[in-house]
């Protein structure tokens, strides 16, 4: 937990050649899992130059071609051609991929589904954001999804895939007071200046997200090393996982050190650091801490933890959280066994490609973000904050015609705000109004990430 000082976060975009890996790695999983949900992968990637390496274990029914989806990813990021380094029809691709071992698959898929490893599994929330996610991360976040959507557009072709923000916040007794610092440095085309790119960025990136957060008094770097020309694999070798602090609380909180893209459900690296989210997240909508730190371990082929803790920071209101689940008659530890969390959390389903970028964790599509541990006979929250019918109905309930009913309503309802608030800043009221009016499938083909979370909202259920 941040007390006082500065503390700083950093994000990465969709072509940093790190992320480009954590993408081909889980659209590889949920070509799996869109086949046969028992699947079971754990897949990484490597990439460097022209050369991609697809290494790892694949149990599956399913019937894919691992490098036609990774070069299908590199299209989607914009590497059409080599004018960002990579050209998708020239890459190689070596591929080592063999069945999981039948020792851990023994241990694993047993009458009750034991953990796929041992390990340590963190999940933090804090009451200071709508999203209870630590606030320089979050916006470091926002900053890398506006420089996907910028880039996107006319205005913003010179800009490039690879990309980093860094945000510095001033913290006094645990709040922020203030913006510090922003570093933000991306890949451009060599045709335009390097003061035509700090414009663009300042204009187009910064200060539509940032706001009246960017005052006079705060330090901004924009490619302060110079021309950024050359990036991508063609800079830099990427490699899966290896982004495990940008995927998850940006340094605020602790991390297991186990990374989540390319691994199914069982691997409670991945499903367990989700659950434990959502058990930190549970604590607070009970009103019971203002910041919570839950932790959960592990042994391979156990399906109970080991152990299940928490830390609060001293923001609890009334004892310990353990004793507080205990007199609620909530067993916590039945709670995060694999098989429970898979099904709580619909984690058999092709949901992970989404996950890959801008952080696992304060996106209200996710279901790890949507539910409570707990609930009623119906299946709604039990710590439900419903928005008020009595509200004005905004124009994406309109569009959408959403009944705000439910928690998970509300929350959808929140991801498809988000949505319309930086396509609104990229495309203008009019260029918005025309983008709803388009088919799905043009959507979806017109914006690939925003058109993965449309896609993630119907998959969770939601009626368009």
């Amino acid at each position: 937990m941040i007390k006082n000082g500065l503390f700083t976060s950093e994000s990465v975009s969709d072509g940093h050649p790190d992320k480009i890996c954590d993408q081909i790695s889980d659209a590889i999983l949920d070509a799996c899992l869109e086949q046969d949900p028992m699947s079971r992968v754990a897949i990484e990637a490597a990439i460097k130059n022209k050369t991609l390496f697809l290494l790892g274990e694949i149990t599956s029914n399913a019937v894919i071609e691992p490098a036609e989806i990774a070069r299908s990813v590199l299209r989607e990021i914009g590497h059409e051609d080599e004018r960002w380094g990579v050209e998708v029809s020239t890459l190689r691709v070596i591929e080592e991929i063999h069945q999981q071992s039948a020792e851990i698959g023994a241990s694993v898929d047993g009458q009750e589904t034991g953990a796929g490893d041992q390990g340590i599994m963190f999940g933090y929330a804090h009451a200071g954001l709508l999203n209870m996610m630590p606030l320089p991360i979050a916006l470091a976040h926002a900053l890398m999804e506006r420089h996907l959507a910028f880039r996107t557009l006319s205005v913003g072709e010179t800009i490039g895939p690879d990309a980093k923000a860094q945000v510095t916040f001033k913290f006094k007794d645990g709040r922020p007071v203030g913006l510090d610092t922003v570093v933000f440095s991306t890949q451009h085309a060599p045709d335009v200046t390097l003061d035509a790119v700090r414009e663009l960025v300042y204009t187009h990136i910064l200060s539509p997200v940032l706001q009246e957060l960017l005052t006079p008094l705060v330090k901004v770097h924009i490619n302060p090393a110079g021309s950024f020309t050359m990036g991508g694999p063609i800079a830099d070798a990427g490699l899966t996982g290896r982004k495990i602090i940008v995927d998850s609380y940006g340094g605020a909180a602790r991390h297991g050190g186990g990374a989540f893209s390319g691994k199914d459900a069982t691997k409670v690296d991945r499903s367990g650091a989700y659950a434990a989210r959502q058990l930190a997240r549970d604590v607070l909508k009970r009103g019971w801490a203002k910041t919570c730190e839950a932790r959960v371990a592990y042994a391979i082929g156990i399906s109970k933890p080991v152990d299940i803790s928490f830390e609060t920071f001293g923001t609890e209101t009334d004892g310990s959280v353990s004793n507080r689940y205990q007199k609620e008659g909530i067993d916590v530890a039945a709670l995060m066994t694999p098989s429970s969390i898979l099904h709580r959390l619909k984690l058999d389903r092709p949901i992970y490609r989404t996950t890959s970028n801008f952080g696992h964790f304060g996106h209200a599509g996710f279901t790890w973000e949507q539910r409570t541990l707990i609930e009623d006979k119906e299946g709604r929250d039990q710590s439900s904050l419903i928005i008020s019918k009595d509200q004005p109905i905004t124009s994406v309930v309109r569009r959408y015609k959403l009944s705000i009913s439910t928690e998970e309503d509300n929350e959808r309802l929140k991801t498809l705000l988000t949505m319309e608030r930086l396509l609104l800043a990229s495309y203008g009221e009019a260029g918005l109004s025309q983008m709803w009016k388009t088919s799905l499938e043009g959507m979806c083909k017109a914006h690939p990430y925003f058109g993965r979370h449309i896609r993630l909202e119907i998959i969770n259920g939601l009626n368009i």
